[in-house]
């Protein structure tokens, strides 16, 4: 059985911005749309991207253009053979000395390096994205939780309105009475202090309520003058409790442990990234450069220019043990990443099992609650009858409403219990009716 809110609105000022017609779907895209820390997890997905180019870019030809100028107070020359294209000599320079050239550098082998880079960057673009799944969840999660507390505040601001308004009119019932001499003081003075009772509890549902919408508007970022109109019901569907299927589907769905198996595989490449330092380095070099004393009109003096082009091989021998201090560093993290995926996979198994425990504990509150409420009310007309025919006392009236009250709050709570537990569990699984656009942004 489904307990539905008529739909209710919330204004906190006279001048009023804008008006949202919400429905669960609407107030969650409305959150993913304008939440901070979505929009700021998009820019780390930006950012992971960006690594990636940098890490192809170690595997590129670096080249660069060299120019200078320098005056020299004296220099030595002895000039070359005629018959010579480059000097045979010694040759210093210029006094006034310009420099052009171009240099390139070519990785060929860094031991490793650039290889692990580039798939570790891949890696934790990956991990940026589930990262963002985990965030939206987040939010999707204390969307609802809001939501339906606020659709709760109503119904519970409903019930103390109708306690307060039982109460002023059972007063001014025995206020009659009291004038006709069927009443006594005494149920006089009980049924005022009745109102002064009930009346707190109703301040507090309203101001409970307006803090809630102020919560609900700031996740959606909406503006403080935004009205908000909540076309939902605080209704809840009933699901067949299955822990070991919920912990299957977990195993699958839930980012935060396709997370850590990602920083298992990225810290994998760390250690390679960090044995890369006892390898050896090969690297392909092209060097052309020529001087010139007069820049605009010889730029390439044709005696004073040369190239060379090579290959450098550079083999670590000792390093003061650098590379071992990154290796062993590199297999701490590695196997502190292990341990931090199975405490991941405890912690869900534990929040599967706590909203198990939740939805069964609601339901069966829901169970009793709905078989008493009908009664309540009965019983409370039949008090309120009873006591005008003389049949029942002041108090047992009283008693009546209290107890209608309270039962219709043990319901209305319970069913806002089992709402979240539900959006609990499908955040614990990492199931979202939402995640089919989780791209879009």
């Amino acid at each position: 059985m489904a307990v539905a809110i008529a739909p209710c609105a919330y204004g906190g000022e006279s001048r009023v911005s804008n008006i949202h017609n919400l429905s669960i779907e609407n107030a969650v895209a409305l959150a993913f749309k304008n939440n901070k820390e979505i929009l700021a997890q998009e820019k780390e997905i930006e950012i992971a991207r960006a690594r990636i180019l940098g890490a192809v870019s170690e595997s590129l030809p670096k080249i660069d253009l060299n120019g200078g100028y320098s005056h020299q107070d004296a220099v030595m020359s002895i000039g070359p053979a005629a018959v010579s294209k480059k000097d045979i000599g010694v040759f210093v320079g210029y006094n006034n000395q310009n420099d052009l050239g171009v240099s390139a550098r070519q990785p060929l082998f860094e031991g490793g390096k650039n290889l692990a880079l580039f798939k570790r960057s891949r890696i934790e673009l990956k991990i940026q994205e589930e990262s963002f799944r985990v965030r939206r969840h987040a939010v999707e999660f204390e969307t609802k939780r809001l939501y339906y507390g606020l659709l709760l505040a109503y119904e519970t601001e409903r019930i103390n309105g109708e306690l307060v308004h039982q109460a002023k009119s059972h007063y001014m019932d025995v206020e009659r009475r009291f004038r006709e001499g069927a009443a006594s003081r005494f149920d006089l003075l009980q049924s005022k202090v009745q109102i002064s009772k009930v009346e707190p509890e109703l301040a507090r549902a309203q101001k409970a309520k307006n803090l809630i919408a102020e919560e609900l508007k700031k996740l959606l970022g909406l503006e403080r003058m935004d009205v908000i109109l909540l076309t939902g019901e605080l209704a809840y569907t009933l699901i067949q409790i299955d822990e070991d299927r919920f912990l299957e589907q977990a195993q699958s769905m839930r980012p935060e442990l396709e997370m850590r198996s990602l920083e298992i595989n990225a810290d994998k490449q760390g250690i390679k990234i960090a044995r890369s330092g006892w390898l050896p380095k090969i690297n392909g070099e092209f060097n052309y450069y020529s001087k010139s004393d007069a820049f605009m009109k010889d730029v390439f003096n044709s005696q004073h220019n040369n190239w060379n082009i090579g290959v450098r091989v550079t083999i670590p021998i000792f390093d003061g043990f650098s590379a071992k201090a990154k290796v062993d560093e590199a297999k701490a993290r590695y196997s502190q990443t292990i341990i931090k995926k199975e405490d991941v996979e405890d912690q869900v198994v534990l929040e599967i099992r706590h909203a198990c425990f939740d939805l069964s504990e609601a339901k069966t509150i829901i169970d009793s609650a709905q078989e008493g409420v009908e009664s309540a009310r009965e019983a409370l007309k039949i008090a309120e009858a009873s006591y005008r025919e003389g049949q029942v006392t002041n108090l047992d009236v009283l008693d009546a409403q209290i107890s209608l009250s309270q039962i219709e709050k043990n319901l209305s709570d319970a069913i806002y219990d089992y709402i979240v537990a539900l959006a609990y569990l499908d955040k614990s699984i990492g199931r979202s009716p939402f995640e089919e656009t989780k791209n879009e942004n």
